[in-house]
């Protein structure tokens, strides 16, 4: 009697973005959880940058996971996936800000920032850490994150991705649909902003705000791998 070689276990870590794509494409949820897995951390970064409430933005990112495992298929690689998803995740997020308030003029926005003398040099992140500050890290993060939730939604999100997801300027430019001078303004006006509570001692904790990893992250994937098997099941009975 002939005898079959037990199918090989998929390494889902090792697959680049494409080969996970199309193994999803194929039915392979464990491939789409690796891909949330991956965009997790930006996703919700995003999200919340635009709407300042972590249990909406955890919202927003499950349904933008949602409506892209249904437009997996338009996706071509023109763009990284993590630049696609996070179009998909900004189109949910100002969707949501636009049903929650209405409108505000991005030049009132300035005006009255500039207004009330907050205004000032904000440095890079280049440099050495002081020693101190890294003793303090958690409570530096949490003053971090304090003074980020405090700018103007459009300084806010330009922020958040050039530096605390390190987007280039062309990327962060994409994906909010704006021209890279934009981008350049908005960072130049966010720093500025920023400067009375963040010196450049505690700039090099950046890309610590907002995590995103462990427990939530897999509460997260678990959630939406839920709510795709009960579509399924909907959709047969």
């Amino acid at each position: 009697m002939a005898t079959h070689e037990p199918a090989l276990a998929i390494d889902y870590a090792a697959l680049e973005d494409g080969a996970l794509v199309e193994l999803t494409r194929q039915g392979h949820r464990e491939a789409f959880r690796h891909v949330m897995q991956r965009c997790n951390q930006r996703l919700f970064r995003v999200a919340r940058a635009v709407l300042n409430d972590d249990a909406e933005a955890e919202d927003v990112v499950q349904a933008a996971y949602l409506h892209a495992f249904e437009k997996l298929a338009t996706f071509r690689g023109e763009a990284a996936l993590l630049t696609w998803m996070t179009r998909i995740v900004l189109n949910e997020a100002y969707g949501r800000l636009r049903q929650r308030r209405p409108t505000v003029d991005l030049d009132q926005i300035e005006a009255s920032q500039f207004e009330d003398g907050r205004v000032v040099a904000f440095p890079s992140k280049f440099g050495n850490e002081d020693p101190a500050a890294a003793v303090a890290r958690e409570q530096i993060r949490r003053l971090i994150e304090h003074a980020i939730d405090d700018l103007p939604e459009p300084f806010r999100i330009v922020f958040v991705m050039r530096e605390i997801e390190e987007c280039t300027v062309e990327e962060t430019a994409f994906a909010l649909d704006i021209r890279p001078e934009t981008v350049k303004t908005r960072l130049h006006r966010a720093r500025r902003l920023l400067r009375t509570a963040l010196h450049g001692t505690l700039s090099a904790t950046l890309t610590d705000a907002f995590p995103f990893l462990g427990p939530r992250c897999d509460r997260m994937t678990a959630a939406v791998l839920e709510r795709l098997h009960c579509s399924v099941i909907g959709s047969d009975g």
